[in-house]
């Protein structure tokens, strides 16, 4: 069995992901054969593996810090948000079923629905809850332990939060079972991390607590020396010393869970700041359509010297805009109501009639189209599309889970594929197609684009030629750095994060930690959980 630690943090966004993915990229650059886990996430955002299963964005990340393949065996369990109370549960890679938060956790009888095709893991998955989820995340991280040298696991929201402890598959939950050490990561900028540490320890019983080995302080600005006094006042309270305090950096965030932040758009404002190549720059508003899904599309826009992205949710936002961008939504229809609301379908519309360039993805392909017939995600039946694509789309109940490869204005391609929705194409150009010329996906009528592939725009050769062709629609003379590499990038920023750890962290007893686990003999924080 290989040396492995839970990151955990006292709150969400505390910087788990972050860590986790820095502690990976330090491993791997000394030799050590190093994986991520994440047992249970809550995404949109998510990616396909190579062997075709889906899992979070963020261990995806994780695993290219590593320095390895992704796979299902990384996220065993993924939920995907359809609403305020429900969600899919992908199971392995693969949806088995909508299920209600009360029903999830086990709190109350479930009024779910198994995804076909799932019918019979969906069927367990009500059975059994979270018994049955902890077995396959157990079996999971026993598999990776079994191949890796070191398991960084990553866990969820606060493993104080003990309304939920009974049923926990992600945080203490794991540690207890596969006896992990724990490191807790506290957000400094946010304030409140000295109350956060001690109040989170505190709130874990007994056994919990014997495995909570220490701290690590994210996000620091200032004076580390001033710092310094009270990490050794919560030594003595708490006889658990801060493993490294690292500083605030801009642009270290890796694709994030969840949000309506472009993962490198602090690294590119810091890159981006000298003039554009040509003389123009270009101007990207990103509708920020409701249950928003892999809105990381948009980063390798993000990344070209001169292009500048926003998030916008008015009409009047658009008029500047040299190209609007309709991401995909795990709600293609209530998306489709919230564009016609907000006058936002209007305004897309009226850009579209003048030539003046837009591109919908996945879910924002579908609704460009003249049709949706949607029994499956909305239930809504016959709805009407924007019509500016010669597309109808019928809703499977099947998910289409693909790695696809071809070629686009004269350039190759990849990209990844997650939708239920399955397109019909009637009229137009295609949009992505192999080698032969034949059609593989998308559609293009003038200046307006659609195409079902995520991560298409971090092919490099690709993205410069749309972005000419976007460019030459909106009149303006901007034109691509030739040079701009989004794969260079994401290493920089992953080696970045390695960096933070190598020089802020207390490495020699980060491994200790990892390879012995959590030292003997701490002490227990009164009051500890709840009977």
């Amino acid at each position: 069995m290989s040396g492995g630690l839970l990151i955990a943090g006292t709150t969400s966004d505390a910087g788990k992901s972050v860590v986790t993915a820095g502690i990976c990229r330090w491993l791997v650059r000394q030799g050590v054969k190093v994986a991520p886990f994440k047992a249970q996430n809550m995404s949109l955002n998510s990616f396909v593996t190579r062997e075709g299963a889906e899992i979070g964005r963020a261990q995806a990340m994780q695993a290219q810090a590593a320095r390895v393949e992704p796979t299902a065996l990384m996220n065993p369990v993924l939920l995907k948000p359809g609403g305020d109370r429900t969600s899919q549960v992908v199971l392995m890679g693969r949806p088995v079923g909508e299920m209600s938060a009360r029903g999830f956790f086990g709190t109350a009888g479930p009024s779910d629905q198994p995804a076909p095709g799932g019918a019979s893991a969906g069927d367990r998955l009500r059975g059994g809850r979270q018994e049955a989820l902890l077995a396959t995340v157990l079996d999971c991280l026993a598999q990776l332990r079994g191949t890796y040298d070191a398991v960084i696991c990553e866990g969820a929201g606060s493993p104080a939060e003990i309304n939920l402890r009974r049923t926990d598959i992600v945080n203490m939950g794991v540690a207890r079972n596969a006896g992990l050490p724990v490191l807790v990561v506290g957000d400094i900028d946010r304030g409140g991390v000295f109350a956060s540490f001690f109040g989170t320890v505190a709130l874990l019983s007994p056994e919990d607590q014997a495995l909570v080995a220490g701290f690590l302080v994210n996000k620091f600005r200032g004076d580390v020396s001033l710092l310094e006094p009270g990490l050794d006042m919560l030594h003595g309270l708490t006889g658990r010393r801060t493993y490294g305090v690292l500083p605030f950096r801009h642009g270290l965030g890796i694709d994030e869970e969840d949000g309506l932040r472009v993962s490198l758009r602090g690294a590119v404002r810091e890159s981006a700041v000298s003039s554009p190549v040509g003389e123009d720059v270009l101007r990207v508003a990103v509708c920020a359509v409701p249950l928003m899904s892999n809105f990381t599309d948009v980063d390798a826009l993000a990344a070209e010297p001169g292009v500048v992205v926003r998030f916008v949710d008015r009409a009047e936002e658009l008029a500047d805009a040299d190209l609007v961008v309709v991401p995909g939504t795990r709600g293609t229809v209530k998306a489709l109501r919230w564009l016609r609301e907000r006058g936002l379908a209007d305004a897309i519309a009226h850009r579209a009639a003048e030539g003046r360039p837009v591109l919908g993805v996945c879910g924002g392909y579908q609704l460009l189209g003249e049709h949706i017939e949607d029994e499956v995600e909305s239930r809504a039946g016959h709805v009407d599309g924007l019509g500016l694509l010669p597309v109808r789309v019928r809703f499977a109940r099947e998910k289409t889970l693909a790695r696809p490869v071809g070629e686009a204005l004269g350039e190759h391609v990849e990209g990844y594929e997650i939708h239920h929705g399955v397109a019909e194409v009637t009229g137009g150009e295609t949009f992505m197609s192999d080698a032969a010329g034949r059609g593989l996906d998308g559609c293009r009528v003038g200046a307006v684009w659609g195409t079902h592939w995520h991560g298409s725009l971090e092919s490099d050769g690709f993205r410069r030629a749309f972005l000419r062709e976007v460019a030459a629609a909106a009149g303006r003379r901007f034109v691509p750095a030739p040079d701009t590499s989004f794969a260079a990038l994401r290493e920089e920023q992953l080696d970045r994060l390695g960096d933070l750890i190598e020089e802020h962290a207390d490495t020699d007893a980060l491994w200790r930690l990892i390879e012995s686990g959590a030292p003997q003999g701490l002490p227990f924080i009164p009051p500890g959980a709840p009977a």
